[in-house]
């Protein structure tokens, strides 16, 4: 979040605007005095490093009321801010909505009470709204990527390769709890990236009986030679009639029935702390810069907008069009229509599931499809490699294909360092 606030003043000041820090989020709007201080260019050095926001964030009760939207508009009139650039969540930028859709009859009442002049009501006779979306969730529907994300993964990776190596060494099985009270994404994502055995989402739960496929899951992943077991639980995971899944179930389950030595471990709000990966702060970065743009070009009848990536571009989208259907997605799990939330999560959110699904539960079938297929790294090692040959691997199995690994490249080809299930292969 600090890189996009980073982008917005310094745009900001590049264009000629004058631009204020609002601490405290929508509390210090409604308080004003020392919450709203202009911002310079030197403020916001060496801030693209720090995690969480510099400027502070806090829920607002106060924001919420008519009052409190008059308070905040009041303050905003008196500095002569006629733009607002919003990061939260969709309640937040819902908020935002509502502020700018009241703003001519709040600037009404403050001229009727004499909190403003006529002058100051004309100057600032209309609002303009940008939002950006910060959630490690990813849960807001219209961008591939929201700002944080990308960090909290990392911290959740750095944590289960530090678990695989204990569970490993005592051939355990853990149950890690993550964050997405309403959203799978980080849950999905690190059970791709880590190759978990199962994975708990709210958007998709798991089939009546799931119980028995998850034991003879894990059975099946030790007798062909695993040492480890890791099951990935959202916070917000349930069953198909609405009832929570717990890790302590979870674990009591694996226990029970097979007993194997499990622990559970929360990740909790470690997953909120840290420095921000590059990508973030690029995409912090990016996003701030659209703001501005679209808030320099804003007009009276321009729809309040939110930045958002699509591809590897920063695009603007209209926010409550957004917001609405992030709001479909919860109604669609409340009223048990499991399919429509994962497909309205978005086509990336779909894709990563069926791609779980593929790598993580599907047996290999018992007819053969004759072809051979062999897979070859070629060049300098890089990060994600193996990644890349698993999943090969995987797949071609899937298809009934004989998958065969060339150790050391083409000079391994040349000399048949070859091999497969049955040994080496000349």
């Amino acid at each position: 979040m600090n890189a996009a606030v980073r982008a917005v003043v310094r745009v900001g000041i590049y264009t000629g605007a004058k631009v204020y820090f609002v601490h405290e989020g929508y509390q210090g709007l409604v308080d004003g005095g020392d919450n709203l201080k202009e911002a310079t260019w030197e403020s916001v050095s060496m801030m693209l490093q720090l995690g969480g926001t510099v400027i502070g964030s806090a829920r607002c009760q106060d924001f919420r009321t008519r009052e409190g939207r008059l308070k905040a508009a009041r303050n905003l009139v008196k500095r002569g801010i006629t733009n607002l650039c919003v990061i939260g969540g969709d309640g937040s930028l819902t908020g935002a909505d509502t502020f700018r859709a009241e703003w001519s009859s709040l600037l009404a009442e403050l001229l009727k009470t004499g909190g403003i002049t006529a002058e100051e009501a004309k100057k600032s006779s209309h609002l303009n709204i940008v939002g950006m979306v910060g959630s490690i969730d990813n849960d807001f529907c219209g961008t591939d990527m929201t700002i944080g994300t990308d960090s909290a993964l990392h911290r959740i990776m750095e944590i289960v390769d530090a678990i695989t190596t204990t569970a490993q060494s005592h051939q355990r099985t853990f149950v890690l709890e993550v964050m997405g009270r309403h959203c799978g994404y980080l849950a999905l994502i690190t059970s791709l990236a880590c190759g978990a055995d199962w994975v708990f989402i709210p958007e998709s739960p798991p089939e009546d009986g799931w119980e028995d496929h998850l034991c003879r899951r894990l059975t099946e992943s030790r007798l062909g030679g695993s040492r480890l077991n890791i099951i990935i639980v959202a916070e917000g995971a349930i069953d198909r009639h609405g009832k929570a899944i717990t890790s302590d179930e979870v674990k009591d389950l694996v226990v029970k029935r097979l007993g194997y030595d499990t622990r559970v471990t929360i990740l909790g709000h470690v997953q909120r702390g840290g420095t921000p990966s590059a990508f973030d702060r690029i995409l912090g970065s990016r996003m701030g810069v659209e703001a501005v743009m679209a808030l320099l070009e804003g007009t009276p009848d321009t729809p309040a907008c939110v930045v958002s990536l699509s591809g590897n571009q920063a695009v603007r989208l209209p926010l409550m069009e957004c917001v609405q259907v992030t709001k479909d997605v919860t109604t669609a799990m409340n009223e048990k229509r499991f399919d429509d939330a994962v497909k309205l999560r978005g086509r990336s959110f779909q894709n990563n599931w069926n791609v779980y699904k593929l790598l993580a539960h599907i047996r290999p079938p018992s007819t053969k499809s004759g072809h051979t297929l062999a897979v070859l790294n070629v060049g300098a090692p890089a990060a994600g490699m193996n990644a890349a040959v698993r999943s090969t691997v995987r797949i071609g199995l899937i298809h009934g294909h004989r998958m065969l690994a060339v150790h050391d490249g083409f000079e391994g080809l040349a000399f048949g360092k070859v091999r497969g299930q049955g040994g080496a292969r000349g």
